[in-house]
């Protein structure tokens, strides 16, 4: 059971997040739980959709962004965040099943995808404290500079919506795919 009162509607929101919440809408054809609950505050609503606003610009393909999102809620024991990433890396990064749960497992059956996987996963277990050959691993992958910020930055992003629907208890409005474990 959720532990705030999550807004029923658009109409039902902060004034201050309804323009924000109308543009998810039109962007993903309805208004999940986890932004509806972040709506209660429109500068976290505001500062989490820009984030992501920002990030989907960047040089990591989408499907790389969709795999670093599962394993950091696998590595957090988010089931909401492991719910949606799983519903939308089937529908929209068109991943199968076997590299959903390679991503799960903090990996990639795609050679490309792999080492951004594992060091998002390796940042998240590991707090940031990662080793120089951790960090040489991404780069010799080929991952620039500024992809593993990104990289990082996704890790923030996703571990932040995780904390929020933990701290919170969204409900779950995507087919519930459970988590295995939390670091």
């Amino acid at each position: 059971m959720t532990r705030i009162a999550t807004p029923a509607t658009i109409a039902d929101a902060p004034e201050a997040s309804r323009p924000l919440l109308e543009a998810v809408a039109r962007q993903l054809g309805s208004v999940p739980n986890m932004f509806r609950a972040i709506a209660l505050s429109p500068q976290a609503l505001e500062g989490h959709l820009g984030l992501f606003g920002a990030l989907s610009k960047g040089t990591l393909p989408a499907a790389t962004r969709e795999r670093i999102a599962l394993a950091v809620a696998e590595v957090n024991g988010c089931s909401y965040c492991l719910s949606a990433h799983t519903y939308l890396g089937r529908k929209v990064a068109r991943l199968d099943d076997a590299e959903i749960t390679a991503n799960r497992n903090g990996a990639s059956n795609d050679p490309g995808a792999d080492a951004a996987v594992r060091f998002a996963a390796k940042v998240v277990r590991d707090r940031g404290h990662v080793t120089d050959s951790d960090f040489a691993d991404v780069k010799s992958a080929g991952y620039t500079d500024a992809q593993v910020i990104e990289i990082v930055q996704h890790v923030a992003l996703n571990s932040w919506t995780n904390f929020f629907n933990e701290v919170f208890q969204t409900a779950i409005d995507f087919p519930v795919v459970e988590a295995r474990k939390a670091a």
